[in-house]
């Protein structure tokens, strides 16, 4: 009997804007991207929300600072419309990112001071493309990038294939794969190519990790704050499971 009172006290949109910083506009367009349920209407015509309503509100903003706009949404559609157990796989999938950005942080951390240690330079490039070098599909398919991505990577110094001289494609070897992978993690965690540059730089002349400890520190504290991110967001999640319970209502896609 409480729980059904408590849903049936009516809000209107700016009642729930209000409380979040958002507009009422952006209330109605969660509302229509399947974020919120569907609102009630009142014979006018006018939305009216519930307390429901605002725990969709409360758990779509909580997760959305550790799995990222596009998959907060997906996360609140699925609920949304009853298929939790998508909702836990999208969830998994998120947890399952940041665990793989976690072991490539400690898989660059451990090259570089293998760097560090060896005092190794860049290894020279190799002479036969396909034995230890790669063409530009193959390896932006391997980083799941565009190969035009590459491309632009190239022209910001990130990386310098040589060229075949009998064809003219790009040929990347070790060393420009590990640039490329370097680079790819780093533009993950955030960092402007003009800010990548510097860092690669470093690399290659193998000058050390104090020029890079920066970097990797503010990586280690961006997994931190989104690991912390995701249990907020878990939270409200669950509460907002919790109050809509068997009932939950559909939402036609």
């Amino acid at each position: 009997m409480g729980r059904n009172l408590q849903i049936s006290v009516r809000l209107r949109p700016v009642d729930l804007a209000r409380g979040h910083g958002l507009s009422t506009q952006a209330i109605r367009n969660y509302e229509a991207a399947g974020i919120l349920p569907a609102a009630g209407r009142t014979p006018h015509g006018y939305r009216t929300y519930t307390s429901l309503h605002a725990g969709a509100l409360r758990a779509f903003l909580a997760l959305m600072p550790g799995h990222g706009h596009q998959t907060a949404t997906s996360i609140m559609r699925a609920v949304n419309q009853g298929a939790v157990d998508e909702a836990f796989r999208l969830i998994d999938e998120s947890h399952a990112q940041l665990l793989d950005d976690r072991r490539t942080l400690e898989a660059v951390e451990s090259a570089l001071r293998d760097l560090e240690h060896t005092g190794e330079s860049e290894p020279e490039p190799t002479a036969v493309p396909g034995a230890d070098g790669t063409f530009i599909g193959p390896l932006a398919g391997k980083l799941g990038i565009r190969p035009a991505t590459l491309r632009k990577w190239e022209r910001a110094g990130l990386v310098r294939p040589r060229r075949d001289p009998q064809t003219g494609y790009r040929i990347y070897d070790e060393a420009d794969v590990r640039d490329a992978r370097l680079a790819h993690q780093l533009r993950r965690g955030g960092y402007l190519l003009e800010h990548i540059a510097p860092l690669i730089a470093q690399v290659r002349a193998a000058g050390g990790l104090e020029p890079l400890e920066a970097a990797l520190c503010d990586w280690h504290g961006r997994l931190s704050v989104r690991g912390r991110a995701m249990l907020a967001g878990a939270a409200e999640l669950e509460a907002y499971l919790r109050e809509s319970g068997p009932t939950r209502p559909r939402i036609e896609s």
